[in-house]
C-alpha cells in the first residue's frame, strides 16, 4: 500500500510539473520526494518557461542555504556556472539514500549529463523545524561540487 501512495504522489509531482505550476515545500512531501522535484526540474529546465526548472530548486532550498547562494538571479548564475550547469538538461539521474534522521537526510545523486558524462553529487535536506509556513518541511541544505565519473560511452 504504501508503494501505491508513493507511485501516486510521484505521478501527481510529474502531473503539477507539467502543468506549469510550480511546487512548493509542504510537510507531506518526503525528504527523496524534495530531491526527485529539484532533479525533475533541472532536468527540462525551460518545460514551463525559461529557467523554470532552477526556479523549481530554489523553491526547495532552505532558507539558510539562500541566505548563503543569495537572491534567485544569484543562484541561477551559481547553477549556470560550471560548477553545476552539468544539471541543466541533463539526461537521467538517480537517487540513494545514504544516510538519515528524524531531522536530515543524505543522498548520493549521480547524473548523467546531456555531454554523456556522469557526475556524482551528495545531497543533503533537512526538517525546517522554526515556526511559519515552511515549519516540517524538508529542504536543501546542500549539494557538493561534482565528482566526475567519466563518460558512459
Amino acid at each position: 500500500m504504501k508503494i501505491i501512495i508513493k507511485v501516486l504522489l510521484l505521478l501527481l509531482v510529474n502531473i503539477s510539473l507539467s502543468n506549469a505550476e510550480l511546487l512548493k515545500p509542504n510537510n507531506s512531501i518526503s525528504p527523496k520526494e524534495v530531491v526527485s522535484i529539484q532533479l525533475t526540474g533541472l532536468k527540462d529546465n525551460d518545460r514551463e518557461y525559461k529557467d523554470s526548472g532552477i526556479e523549481q530548486t530554489w523553491n526547495f532550498a532552505h532558507p539558510n542555504n539562500k541566505r548563503v547562494t543569495g537572491p534567485l538571479d544569484n543562484f541561477k548564475r551559481m547553477i549556470k556556472s560550471d560548477s553545476y550547469q552539468m544539471m541543466i538538461n541533463h539526461l537521467s539521474h538517480t537517487i540513494t539514500e545514504i544516510g538519515s534522521s528524524d531531522k536530515w537526510a543524505q543522498f548520493e545523486v549521480i547524473i548523467l549529463d546531456k555531454n554523456k558524462i556522469y557526475h556524482k553529487f551528495n545531497w543533503q535536506v533537512e526538517k525546517y523545524t522554526l515556526e511559519g509556513t515552511l515549519k516540517d518541511c524538508w529542504m536543501t541544505t546542500m549539494v557538493s561540487s561534482p565528482i566526475p565519473l567519466g563518460s558512459s560511452i
